[in-house]
């Protein structure tokens, strides 16, 4: 049996070839998305086996959209495809339950490879990923998690994409008092009173792209 796949990326050329290298090699890619909250509502209908999600995408990021699938479909195994070589980049994926991570430069390469390893139980890294970080994560002295709720990242995200508190509250579902309340609350736990800094920081910490 074919695995199953469900492929995300916001860029529809980037989803084409890579649907096409995995067709290829064997994979079936039943669903496909172009941002993380369409990448959810995808996994819950066809349950994929493995799911692979671009890290920068609009609305809802890959490693928000990983620790969401976590709970919402445990049984589908997360690859992340990404340019970030950077330590915290890996160390939060694997706190989110990632199982695969990806470098975009060697994902004609690596990603056929992950999936195996991901099916089998194992987690896969790019080759150039450094080996402390994943010793780090073992012994516990990677960065501090993010202070975040997940629902606050999500309103960061949105307000450093440039919406609303009216279009962050219906892109979630929520009322606009609440989601006022969510963007208060994560300014004071982050010490940052202005949108510009607030973008500033989304960007450093790769909720969107610069």
């Amino acid at each position: 049996m074919p695995t199953r796949v469900l492929l995300a990326d916001d860029h529809a050329l980037i989803r084409q070839g890579l649907k096409s290298l995995l067709e290829k090699q064997g994979c079936q890619v039943v669903c496909e998305a172009s941002d993380g909250q369409e990448a959810l509502r995808s996994a819950e209908k066809a349950q994929p086996e493995v799911a692979i999600l671009d890290i920068s995408m609009p609305v809802l990021n890959g490693m928000d959209a990983a620790r969401e699938l976590k709970k919402s479909s445990p049984k589908t195994k997360v690859i992340l495809l990404t340019q970030h070589v950077e330590d915290q980049y890996v160390s939060e994926a694997l706190r989110a339950g990632v199982r695969g991570y990806v470098l975009k430069s060697q994902a004609a390469d690596d990603l056929v490879h992950a999936i195996r390893e991901v099916c089998r139980g194992c987690v896969y890294l790019s080759p150039r990923i450094s080996g402390a970080v994943v010793d780090a994560y073992v012994s516990k002295t990677c960065a501090p998690a993010d202070p975040l709720s997940g629902r606050e990242r999500q309103v960061l995200q949105l307000v450093g994409e440039g919406k609303s508190t009216k279009d962050v509250a219906v892109h979630l579902g929520i009322s606009v008092k609440t989601a006022e309340s969510h963007r208060a609350r994560l300014m004071k736990k982050l010490d940052i009173h202005e949108t510009a800094s607030l973008v500033r920081y989304a960007i450093r910490h790769g909720l969107i792209q610069a």
